[in-house]
């Protein structure tokens, strides 16, 4: 289970921050929204805040160098705070250029943990962990609003003996504990207990009760950081409470990685690493895994090149009994039984035998290139999901990570406008990167800045239609479901898309260009191909990255 986090919590910790950090220099932030980590890059340390409510602590890391995706935030910490009886820390930066002070929110509240980073006196938002789109808007260009106040009672340590005992002595005992929590500030299910001491007389326990709560909400107790000992596990406090076993610890944040070492086994690894990173490494291992599914997939789809030699032959041998023009033909095989052999009807007996003997041969090749592929695959999976298996436990650099990535399979960094790029990201299901330019005044712009010259470039014949370009960077044609696909895509992004079927045209990049004074998007390609498929946009939109 999760910790617990009360405002006595969040204002010690703050305490304890502001005296770690106040002053040091700050270089960047590294927000990342799918793991809800942050990472507070410092010359001299990492602050990490894990902010998912089942698992949300800070931990304290080495340095890490700031990344491009990161935000650059280079300023020094003026202070490190919490409002009273809330679960909410505020750490106030000075900027090293301008004037404008900035401020992060770290919100500890209900189950919508986040970390906001804001700017100038009106405390616009700048940088939020998660968008909240509810009455507070959290979303960059914002004003921050911060939670509504505690209204509990005592919130700046001062509470009437006569209050207390009125309201601990006029409550019902089987209310009494909520009744405290939601009446008294800095009370919490972790200290009622405490405050309440079952175990003393009536008078006694109302005295001590009250003198502890005094001490505690007033910030008189001198730091005892402590490992509670709960049923529900180690929880780390401020100070030992009376009645609940617990172990000290140097500080809080020693006591959280000891909590995060018993819950997992290890500390969390992340802090080093951009978040955008450890993405691309994920996808990178499951675009891995899609590979080698789809490569099976196509070895035993290969035909058997043996029958369709077989086929060849017997078409040969029988020519004479084959008429021009039709689709079908039965014919007695050499044992003496029929075989049924599928023809093209646009070609002559002797050209559908040597058609056969094409795939034949071309089912020959598959079969021996497919394996070594499949091989080759599963290799890289391997290799990436065990960098994967070090990057998540903090053992792996960010260098090594992006130079064992494949080529175009990092996420788009922080910042990055995916929509300013001439194209669509789509992926094949053999884990190819497909583009789709944007419309026509974008196609020669993907078709002669964001390509190679050996990419596989697509448009449908003689429809207005985007550009498609399959990246392709290996020897010989890309496998035929990932050019089917891309066609497919070339098909679904033209005119012709309510068509039954269209035919694509592909070729090398290098073998298109653009006549002079040609209107945007027209090109003239060269040495082209020609695939027929049946556009379906449903099929299309499962490519889409993302």
């Amino acid at each position: 289970m999760g910790l617990r986090w009360d405002s006595l919590l969040v204002r010690e910790l703050a305490r304890e921050l502001e005296e770690r950090f106040a002053g040091a220099r700050l270089r960047g932030i590294r927000l990342d929204g799918r793991s809800r980590t942050a990472a507070l890059l410092f010359r001299d340390a990492t602050l990490l805040w894990r902010l998912h409510p089942t698992d949300g602590a800070p931990t304290l890391h080495p340095p890490a160098e700031p990344d491009r995706s990161d935000l650059a935030l280079p300023s020094k910490v003026r202070r490190v705070h919490a409002p009273p009886d809330e679960r909410l820390l505020v750490c106030e930066l000075i900027p090293n250029r301008g004037r404008h002070l900035r401020k992060l929110f770290v919100e500890l509240l209900g189950n919508q943990w986040n970390l906001v980073v804001t700017e100038g006196a009106e405390e616009r938002i700048r940088h939020v962990l998660v968008r909240r789109d509810g009455p507070r808007g959290l979303r960059s260009g914002a004003t921050y609003e911060p939670p509504a106040p505690s209204p509990r009672e005592g919130a700046t340590g001062l509470l009437t003996a006569g209050r207390w005992r009125e309201i601990l002595s006029g409550t019902p005992p089987k209310q009494l504990r909520r009744t405290v929590v939601s009446t008294i500030a800095w009370t919490s299910p972790l200290n009622a207990s405490a405050l309440m001491r079952p175990d003393l007389d009536a008078e006694r326990a109302l005295r001590e009760g009250r003198a502890l709560w005094q001490r505690m909400a007033s910030g008189d107790l001198p730091p005892s950081p402590t490992l509670l000992e709960l049923e529900r596990g180690i929880q780390p406090y401020p100070w030992p409470l009376p009645g609940i076993p617990g172990r000290p610890v140097d500080s809080l944040l020693d006591a959280f990685a000891v909590w995060s070492l018993e819950r997992s086994g290890s500390l969390p690894g992340t802090g080093a690493l951009p978040g955008s990173l450890l993405a691309s490494l994920e996808r990178a291992v499951d675009l891995g895994r899609r590979r080698v599914t789809s490569l099976v997939a196509e070895l035993a789809g290969v035909e058997d090149p043996e029958t369709l030699h077989a086929v060849g032959d017997l078409l040969l041998a029988r020519l004479r009994d084959v008429p021009s023009g039709t689709g079908e033909v039965v014919l007695e095989g050499f044992d003496g039984t029929p075989v049924s052999i599928a023809l093209d009807p646009s070609r002559a007996p002797h050209e559908n035998a040597h058609g056969y003997y094409d795939r034949a041969a071309r089912a020959r090749r598959a079969r021996t290139r497919i394996p070594e592929m499949i091989l080759e695959a599963e290799q890289a999976v391997q290799e990436l999901a065990a960098l994967l298996d070090r990057a998540r436990a903090g053992e792996a650099a960010a260098g090594e990570i992006r130079d064992a990535l494949p080529p175009d399979s990092s996420a788009p960094g922080r910042g990055t406008a995916e929509a300013s790029l001439p194209y669509r990201v789509y992926r094949s299901s053999g884990g190819l990167e497909i583009r789709v330019g944007r419309g026509a005044r974008h196609n020669d712009e993907l078709t002669f800045r964001y390509s190679a010259p050996d990419d596989i470039w697509l448009h449908a014949r003689h429809a207005a239609g985007a550009h498609v370009i399959l990246r392709w960077l290996k020897p010989g044609n890309p496998p035929a479901r990932d050019l089917e696909e891309a066609a497919l895509l070339a098909a679904v992004h033209s005119r012709a898309r309510t068509s039954a079927s269209v035919p694509v045209d592909w070729t090398r990049r290098k073998h298109v260009r653009k006549p002079r004074g040609a209107a945007p998007g027209a090109v003239v390609p060269q040495r082209v191909s020609t695939l027929f498929v049946e556009p379906d946009a449903a099929r299309a939109e499962g490519l889409k990255e993302g």
